[in-house]
């Protein structure tokens, strides 16, 4: 089955990334397969590296850190996090 790198749902914004922890700095790296690449410079160590990820997209989306949940993957590089708000308006960042 083929996933959606992205999906704007009633509760906001649904992205599937691939982390690529301990990069030399975090930003997105393009896409990986049928997922958003997301480079992220903290190791995979004690959940940093999935902290990273929610404040890098907290700050990306310009959204309160608490309007970033990750939803499924939280010991798997490929992950699902959800931005809560205004899907169409998170979209268009």
């Amino acid at each position: 089955m083929e996933t959606k790198p992205f999906e704007c749902t009633s509760q906001g914004l649904r992205l599937a990334l691939h982390l690529q922890p301990g990069a030399k700095r975090t930003a997105f790296a393009g896409m990986y397969g049928d997922k958003i690449k997301l480079a992220v410079q903290s190791p995979p160590v004690d959940g940093r590296a999935n902290a990273a990820a929610g404040r890098f997209l907290a700050d990306f989306f310009q959204v309160p850190a608490r309007a970033v949940e990750l939803i499924s993957g939280a010991a798997s590089r490929e992950k699902i996090f959800m931005i809560r708000g205004d899907a169409e308006a998170l979209r268009d960042k």
